[in-house]
């Protein structure tokens, strides 16, 4: 499918098909991101955490943080960084990298020889081996490249900066640091449908669809059409990461959740007053209200039918690609019907 994406990309010539392709080949690349784990269950991750954190003296959501923005970009980069249909951590380290570029044992496991060569492989599990296909080991060797510049927020932000070498990848650990600390479990899959149930509301796939104003365009989401002021609620557990003005979007809030997709909620006739940026919400908060803001100067409104732009995308290390949303919605959407038929039939 790649291939024949790739050749139909090729061939196009006019800037809406190209950027209609561009976003399929970005979704054919990315691996969805619910119920998709690198092997391991929860209490096999936690257990990790909290032995690497005993060994650098971080915290658990700290040593998590990281192995989840490793563990999001191995999802994505399958074929780069390969791991084990077994391992419990993300992370990944290239042999070259582990081992040292001029060592001539790219699986080199002894410390002494690793160090000797640049490598940067250490043992963290305590045999002596510094294994590369080990999770703690691995694990350690990451956390502690990010520990250099020494222990507190600004010297881990920058000892962060300097492995990754992507201020994204800062902001993301950081992000995800504060959603564990905040709610203090690895189980941040829940979701919710962006309006309530109750509400009167339409929507069908409008992704893909071609925009005029402002320029030749394409619709990088889902309109879900309701009344001015219903309640927009946030669909996942997330960090608040923009909140304002856009001139397309009108008001419109982003949210970062823990897979690293950043949630959009646009055309929004206001936002609750309580909400910041850089705060925590969890699904179902509600963030704003429904609206038609947008195309034109902070403030302008009524230039369309009120509605709730909603749109995700993917953070793939430097760029963020737009994905169609409405698979996720309709899923969300049924879920929580059926929660609700549960609870009222007394299920809980």
């Amino acid at each position: 499918m790649l291939k024949r994406l790739t050749r139909q990309a090729r061939k196009l010539r006019h800037p809406l098909r190209i950027a209609l392709a561009a976003s399929a080949l970005a979704w054919a690349w990315t691996p969805p991101a619910q119920g998709q784990e690198i092997g391991a269950d929860e209490t096999a991750r936690r257990e990790l955490y909290d032995r690497v954190a005993a060994i650098t003296g971080l915290t658990w959501q700290k040593v998590a943080a990281i192995d989840q923005y490793e563990r999001t970009m191995s999802r994505l980069r399958p074929k780069e960084r390969p791991l084990g249909a077994q391992a419990i951590s993300g992370a990944y380290v290239a042999p070259e990298r582990w081992a040292g570029e001029l060592n001539p044992n790219a699986e080199d496991r002894l410390p002494l020889s690793i160090g000797f060569f640049g490598g940067i492989g250490r043992d963290g599990s305590g045999d002596g081996q510094a294994d590369r296909h080990n999770d703690v080991d691995r694990l350690y060797t990451v956390v502690r490249q990010t520990m250099l510049q020494g222990p507190g927020a600004d010297n881990m932000a920058i000892g962060l900066w300097e492995y990754y070498q992507n201020p994204r990848a800062v902001q993301r650990v950081q992000q995800f640091d504060k959603l564990y600390a905040a709610f203090g479990t690895l189980n941040l899959s829940k979701h919710a449908f962006p309006l309530p149930l109750n509400s009167v509301y339409s929507y069908r796939s409008t992704w893909g669809n071609r925009r005029g104003w402002g320029g030749v365009r394409v619709h990088e989401g889902t309109d879900i059409f309701a009344g001015q002021g219903v309640p927009v609620r946030s669909t996942c557990y997330g960090v608040v990461e923009v909140k304002g003005w856009n001139k397309f979007g009108g008001w419109r809030i982003g949210i970062r959740d823990i897979d690293n997709l950043y949630h959009y909620y646009a055309h929004l006739s206001g936002f609750d007053k309580s909400i910041h940026t850089g705060d925590v919400v969890e699904p179902g908060r509600v963030i704003g209200w429904v609206g038609s803001s947008g195309y034109g100067r902070p403030g302008t409104q009524g230039k369309f039918p009120p509605h709730l732009h909603y749109g995700v995308y993917r953070d793939r290390g430097l760029v963020e690609w737009a994905f169609d949303p409405y698979p996720m919605l309709h899923s969300w959407e049924r879920a929580e019907r059926r929660a609700v038929r549960s609870r009222g039939k007394g299920g809980g």
